[in-house]
């Protein structure tokens, strides 16, 4: 059974080309990388926004929320860019056992 990550990811590239009267994810397209980018940066804030009430409140429903939207429109992004979920994995799967510092000091070199 494919994982919803890919589930999504088929259905983001299906949508890609559809209608944009019909269909948000191709009238993101439609409307270009920067609107695309704008909604990341949107709901990157209202993630924050909500983890901050969530720390303060014990309640996770609203975080679980804005980042699954956040983690849409970032996949709506990547596929605008010919990249993929699959490629941010890997990235993160070769940084697994790597320590943060010395994963942040090696992109200075």
């Amino acid at each position: 059974m494919d994982s919803i990550m890919d589930k999504l990811t088929s259905l983001l590239v299906e949508r890609r080309n559809a209608d944009p009267e019909s269909s948000y994810v191709a009238s993101l397209h439609e409307k270009g990388l920067n609107k695309i980018l704008e909604k990341v940066g949107e709901e990157a804030t209202e993630v924050i926004l909500a983890a901050k009430d969530a720390d303060q409140s014990g309640h996770r429903d609203e975080v679980i929320k804005e980042t699954a939207d956040l983690w849409f429109h970032t996949m709506v992004m990547l596929d605008h860019l010919d990249a993929s979920p699959a490629e941010v994995l890997e990235e993160l799967e070769r940084r697994l056992g790597v320590s943060g510092l010395e994963e942040k000091a090696s992109r200075s070199k």
